[in-house]
């Protein structure tokens, strides 16, 4: 029964499969600092540097500032997660 091979090869998803599925879609970049960057992702490379449009700064879950455009750099990086929910339109 070759089921074992087949689920393997099936379910099999690299991290970069991850985030080349996430581009052009909402995010949550957390840096090491504990400040939440959240926006839609442009495009990252291979050092993890980050570039986001319509980008929300929060430190300690309140909102601090609204960028349209920003660029993170890697090393600052400690996670990126999808957006559960949608951006504020009206805000």
């Amino acid at each position: 029964m070759s089921g074992g091979g087949e689920k393997g090869s099936m379910t099999t998803k690299t991290p970069a499969d991850f985030l080349k599925s996430i581009k052009g879609r909402p995010v949550v970049v957390k840096l090491n600092s504990g400040v939440d960057y959240r926006g839609i992702l442009a495009c990252l490379d291979g050092y993890m540097n980050i570039a986001m449009e319509q980008t929300e700064e929060y430190v300690n879950g309140q909102l601090k500032n609204k960028y349209g455009d920003a660029f993170i750099r890697g090393n600052n990086v400690l996670y990126i997660s999808t957006s559960k929910r949608t951006l504020a339109d009206g805000a």
